[in-house]
């Protein structure tokens, strides 16, 4: 999974960015692993979503990919129990629970937040939107590890999901699965559907790359700094792929940029 996260200041300057680039300087996709065992890239699909202060793209070269961030907002007019009962018809009685029991209703909004991106990006890897029955695909965990989907009652393991956090309270969600699931017209789209299991295991189970944060500078070539006056002595932040990023740290690091 290649992936990156643009957070957006008033002057565009900073990016949270992540990718499985053998190259630090190119924020495009190349999968190593895929390379070095001469496999293509069957099915190069990608992913975006934006809200609050970041923009975020996925990429996947064989299995779908969905993503979704999220900035939990406390409604204007509304309580919070009040918001999220709008909701209440796409989630199953268990994760309903798990929401109205979660805590103080700052905890309740969060832990609405947390399965509502990753049915977002659930739906949005296969391609189906919110017309699909979000109240039959519940999502199961440990402490927000270890994420799987279970649909009708029946664990699918061809699925696999991430929830991290960003700064500020954002949090995103990624979804990777079988391009067999991909809605008809979307996998008409796909130059490949079927794979054998030892093929298809492979593509599920790339590991995640680590975040980097850089400045978009960083991300554009050396002779358009140079055609622009932009400087090239940025320096850069690696993030492992499970690492929170607070507020604080980010903030902290921007200023060293």
């Amino acid at each position: 999974m290649g992936s990156g996260y643009i957070r957006v200041e008033p002057d565009f300057s900073s990016v949270l960015f992540c990718s499985l680039s053998s190259s630090p300087t190119s924020p495009f996709l190349y999968h190593q692993e895929y390379d070095e065992v001469d496999l293509e890239f069957p099915n190069f699909n990608f992913n975006t979503s934006h809200q609050g202060d970041y923009v975020a793209i996925a990429s996947e070269p064989l299995c779908l990919v969905g993503l979704d961030i999220v900035s939990p907002v406390i409604p204007g007019k509304e309580t919070i129990l009040e918001f999220v009962r709008n909701f209440s018809q796409y989630f199953s009685a268990w994760e309903w629970d798990c929401i109205v029991n979660a805590g103080t209703s700052d905890e309740i909004l969060v832990e609405f937040y947390r399965y509502w991106s990753l049915k977002e990006a659930f739906v949005k890897a296969m391609g189906t939107g919110l017309a699909y029955r979000l109240d039959n695909v519940e999502f199961r965990h440990t402490n927000w590890t270890n994420i799987y989907v279970n649909m009708n009652g029946e664990d699918k393991n061809e699925w696999r999901f991430w929830l991290s956090e960003l700064g500020k309270g954002h949090l995103v969600s990624i979804a990777r699965g079988h391009p067999r699931l991909a809605a008809e017209s979307y996998k008409r789209t796909l130059k490949r559907v079927d794979f054998g299991d030892e093929e298809y295991h492979l593509g599920l189970h790339l590991p995640n790359a680590s975040f980097k944060l850089q400045t978009v500078e960083q991300l554009v070539s050396v002779q358009g700094r140079a055609d622009y006056g932009i400087p090239t002595d940025n320096k850069v932040h690696r993030f492992e792929a499970d690492e929170v990023v607070d507020a604080e740290k980010f903030e902290g690091l921007m200023r060293e940029q």
